[in-house]
């Protein structure tokens, strides 16, 4: 068996774990246990994986330094964003479990059995249901939230489907003790083997979606790694869902008169947000249109002085260092001017400079517009606002868009941007910055390709859809029926007869 090994990137330094790549006699197993767990799930009730969802939120919490200090050696991330990535965590597997305790997610409703224009109807009762076992391929950005302790776990866990994730490379020992971690609190509660297992290798997760036993998939990654999993999936007898949520350019736009009233304040907004956790976040804007002019100038100069005295991104790891220098020098290649750039060493890490690039409009081509995984950005500089609809049809469709405005801006103009970008994005933003994505209820983390593959959220309430079939019972016996559609059950909201029932305790 080949042996896992992880690397410190901050220094480049590769050391061995006690991890193999999974073999297929250890699938075979894992897919056996989830298949078995899966009963046990159902067996719990909403409020029964409500309880399980709290508890592996307070196993995270109680192992807090250990998770943080494993994720830090292996990503480069700072302490801090590590340790509020964690909390996220917790606060997406305690917001399903109030998901679940509302019960509104299961659609629940019921037709009685009527005369109808068409003649007699049958009782037909209807509700969603979990998929099955589910795969999740974590990603190298997120060690915590959106890998095994993240928000596709955290769902499909809700929706009473098993987990198993195919644990990134960038942060395997990482990945092992999140496991450990939710494996603690199943046991606690009496849970079996197979409610979340781990696989390690590509070829392990090229199988975990073949295998009959899995009924969808879900990845944060990148289009590559998307096509190689579609293209297993492709291999099945039967096609399932798979859920990816990929590439994005998240433009932002300036209007006039923001950057005249408060283009410090923009600056600073945008090199935190281009910058932050080494630009490696899937919100970070990599496009910010500036008006021309005196405004626009000073607001451009502001966040030239900012990059300049910055000092180095620690990157994920050496592919992705590799990609990001490649795609700048790509950039400048292009015709783009580097308007500022630190002079940064390398070191022995995947160490680079954060860098920032400007273009006149008439310059911005598709090749300019796609994005760079990285501390990259790029300022267009436009001239009037009418330019920005044409402008903006060059830039793909991404997971947000976001636009500042001033006082004095015109309306009509914002309302047709927005519609532009809706058009477009997933998630408006105004007056702020994408990157920062709340895990609530109204929360759309989502977007038409290449952001994402469908029209479903991989955050927020409404991503345990993904993991969710409808089933109709017809002329069911009552004592067959999920209790959430028998008559005297009134613990969820449902639509009866047409009619939309609240809950009543």
């Amino acid at each position: 068996m080949n042996v896992i090994t992880t690397v410190d990137p901050a220094n480049g330094r590769r050391r061995a774990t006690d991890l193999t790549e999974t073999d297929e006699t250890r699938l075979a197993a894992i897919a056996t246990e989830a298949s078995r767990a899966a009963r046990w799930l159902s067996g719990l009730g909403r409020t029964g994986r409500a309880d399980l969802l709290d508890a592996i939120a307070d196993a995270l919490e109680h192992r807090r330094a250990n998770l943080v200090a494993t994720a830090q050696s292996e990503t480069g991330l700072s302490h801090p964003r590590l340790d509020q990535e964690l909390t996220r965590s917790a606060v997406q597997l305690r917001l399903f479990g109030d998901v679940l305790r509302d019960g509104g997610y299961v659609e629940a409703a019921i037709d009685h059995a009527a005369d109808t224009p068409l003649g007699r109807g049958p009782d037909l009762r209807r509700m969603l249901v979990p998929l099955g076992p589910v795969a999740v391929f974590g990603a190298s950005n997120f060690p915590f939230a959106f890998s095994v302790v993240g928000g596709d776990t955290a769902a499909a866990l809700a929706a009473g489907c098993p987990v198993v994730v195919k644990a990134h490379p960038s942060h395997p020992l990482t990945s092992h003790e999140s496991g450990a971690a939710i494996g603690s609190a199943v046991r606690g509660l009496g849970g079996p083997e197979g409610v979340l297992a781990l696989v390690y290798g590509e070829q392990a997760g090229r199988a975990l979606v073949r295998h009959p036993v899995i009924r969808a998939a879900a990845l944060t990654g990148s289009l590559g790694a998307a096509r190689a999993i579609q293209a297993a999936i492709d291999e099945r007898a039967d096609p399932i869902p798979f859920y990816a949520e990929l590439s994005s350019v998240n433009p932002i736009v300036v209007l006039p008169a923001a950057a005249a009233t408060r283009g410090g304040q923009i600056a600073k907004g945008l090199f935190g947000s281009f910058t932050g956790s080494g630009g490696q976040l899937c919100t970070k804007p990599g496009l910010a249109f500036v008006p021309a002019g005196p405004a626009g100038d000073r607001l451009v100069e502001a966040l030239r002085e900012r990059v300049a005295s910055a000092g180095g991104a620690v990157l994920l790891n050496e592919r992705i260092r590799d990609a990001f220098v490649d795609r700048a020098a790509a950039f400048e290649r292009a015709g783009v001017h580097v308007s500022a750039r630190p002079d940064v060493s390398p070191g022995d890490g995947f160490t680079v400079a954060p860098v920032l690039l400007e273009v006149d409009l008439p310059g911005l081509t598709t090749e300019i517009a796609d994005e760079c995984f990285g501390p990259l950005m790029v300022v267009v500089r436009y001239r009037e606002v009418a330019e920005l609809d044409a402008a903006l049809a060059t830039v793909p469709p991404s997971l947000t868009g976001s636009i500042h405005i001033g006082p004095q801006d015109d309306a009509d103009e914002v309302r047709r941007l927005a519609d532009v970008l809706g058009e477009r994005s997933g998630r408006i933003v105004f007056d702020g910055y994408p990157t920062g994505v709340r895990v609530s209820w109204a929360q759309h983390h989502g977007g038409p390709w290449p952001s994402t593959n469908s029209v479903h959220t991989s955050v927020g309430a409404t991503s345990i859809r993904r993991f969710l079939r409808p089933i109709a019972w017809q002329d069911a016996p009552e004592w067959l029926l999920p209790e959430e559609l028998r008559d005297e059950f009134t613990g969820i909201a449902r639509r009866v007869d047409g009619r939309w029932e609240p809950a009543r305790p």
